[in-house]
């Protein structure tokens, strides 16, 4: 019965330490790989919420094409998640989102 504050304060180590530091060290390795994956014409959003798609990529930085002719570049860090193309009432994939399109816009319903 002594040894009972020992394990409580253990087990309280692991839930509070281990298991988040555990579940961070996945996500990094899925948004590196998610990152790695990227490819010209993929759909995207950036951390700062810029939507546009990926016009080319170095090891470091990825160029993304936010309006036709309007590239920028971005830290490959500022990447935060590739969105899903938009599919065209012709059946048609589009990179572009749709005017109502689920897409983080001021018309998404899910905001």
């Amino acid at each position: 019965m002594e040894l009972f504050p020992l394990v409580l304060l253990a087990l309280a180590f692991v839930l509070l330490i281990v298991m988040p530091a555990r579940q961070r060290k996945r996500m990094v390795a899925q948004q590196q790989e998610m990152q790695e994956a990227l490819q010209p014409g993929t759909p995207i959003m950036t951390t700062s919420g810029i939507h546009g798609t990926v016009a080319g990529k170095t090891e470091t930085t990825v160029d993304v094409e936010i309006a036709p002719g309007v590239v920028v570049t971005f830290a490959r860090q500022a990447i935060l998640e590739v969105r899903k193309p938009v599919v065209d009432a012709d059946g048609t994939v589009s990179g572009e989102s749709a005017p109502g399109a689920v897409d983080g816009g001021p018309a998404d319903p899910t905001r």
